[in-house]
């Protein structure tokens, strides 16, 4: 925590900024320990020139703050204060420069801090947290790890409760409570299961559709455990498929070892995009391919790198994306298989060693 702390403060000097506020609490958790939901209470932790770093938290958070924070400097407000007044004495007679989270800060926090803060320019403080977040440590990587082996339990044990008639929303029913019952601790996206035409829905709503012979069928989950997300699609067989939805499934298979063979460090993601859709473009199933490769993977299930062709941006170690090459056909259905990854020094390690072969369940 104190060494991402002193990279934003070397940032800071670099871009001659007098303070940085952080609010999204998923960064302040990143930068200081203390992890929390403050809902619509203001929580934010304050980086300056003239002072220590500061946490500003709710009262009723106060405990837990100092308890697990690295940053000692804290202050809290009841839920009858203007915490903005906090801010103004902290940062009272500069006319400097703040940078913030823009992409996450509000509107309507905006123009209370405009209103309490006499400050002359905002710069944003989002490529600074983004190039310290892609670079996941050991230590990230562990927690990641733990995530994606709760998921692949969850998803172990769900599958015992596939047969024919069985609903796709009960299905996602039985996948949820499996997270909690083994520890995570909490889905890290909606549960989604998918069977048969509805599988030709790459976001699909699952409902209340039967389970029939012949499906498709269609796993997307994934968990937050300790901080951190895992994400894992599978798709199954439920009895006999028709011969175009094994290809299909066959084809997708190769796209996905494709994309992965493609991973090491110094390469573009569009490289890695490209590697995989040329499978799929080959087996004359490029029309359905409709989504990007992959997303980034970390304390956001959805976060920083887009994993697409024309991102020319370089593969670093430690970086954490996904791998969910999908075809999609009306008629037919669809075929999804994604995988967790992290860029090594020399390659690539796979996080996720669920069985990738296609396989008759129910």
């Amino acid at each position: 925590m104190n060494q991402r702390l002193h990279q934003v403060q070397q940032s800071m000097e670099r871009e001659g900024w007098d303070h940085v506020l952080i609010t999204d609490p998923k960064h302040v958790y990143y930068l200081s320990g203390f992890a929390s939901d403050p809902h619509e209470r203001f929580l934010g932790l304050l980086l300056s020139t003239v002072h220590e770093p500061t946490l500003i938290v709710p009262t009723l958070d106060a405990d837990a703050a100092r308890s697990a924070s690295t940053v000692k400097n804290i202050l809290t407000h009841q839920d009858t204060d203007n915490p903005y007044s906090l801010l103004q004495q902290l940062i009272k007679g500069s006319a400097g420069t703040i940078a913030v989270e823009k992409e996450q800060l509000t509107v309507t926090r905006f123009e209370q801090l405009q209103a309490h803060l006499d400050l002359a320019r905002y710069e944003d403080v989002g490529t600074v947290l983004r190039e310290l977040r892609v670079r996941k440590s050991e230590d990230e990587v562990k927690i990641m790890r733990h995530a994606v082996q709760l998921v692949e339990e969850v998803l172990k044990q769900g599958l015992t409760q596939v047969k024919v008639g069985v609903t796709e929303i009960e299905l996602v029913a039985e996948l949820e409570y499996l997270m909690k019952k083994l520890g995570a601790d909490a889905p890290s996206f909606s549960t989604m299961v998918l069977s048969g035409p509805n599988t030709a829905l790459p976001h699909g709503t699952p409902g209340s559709r039967k389970i029939e012979s012949g499906d498709l069928l269609m796993f997307d989950l994934g968990v937050y455990a300790g901080g951190y997300a895992s994400d894992i699609t599978r798709t199954f067989a439920v009895g006999d498929l028709k011969p175009e939805a094994v290809r299909i499934y066959e084809t997708v298979l190769a796209a996905n070892m494709a994309g992965i063979a493609a991973v090491k460090p110094g390469v573009t993601y569009g490289s890695i995009d490209r590697a995989a859709r040329q499978v799929i473009d080959d087996a004359g199933y490029g029309h359905a391919f409709v989504h990007r490769l992959g997303h980034g993977l970390g304390m956001d299930v959805h976060e920083y790198p887009s994993v697409h062709g024309l991102n020319e941006d370089l593969l670093l170690p430690g970086s954490a994306f996904t791998i969910e090459p999908g075809v999609y056909l009306q008629g037919v259905g669809g075929v999804r298989i994604e995988d967790d990854v992290v860029v090594t020094e020399t390659g690539v390690e796979v996080l996720t060693s669920f069985p990738k072969q296609l396989t008759v369940v129910g």
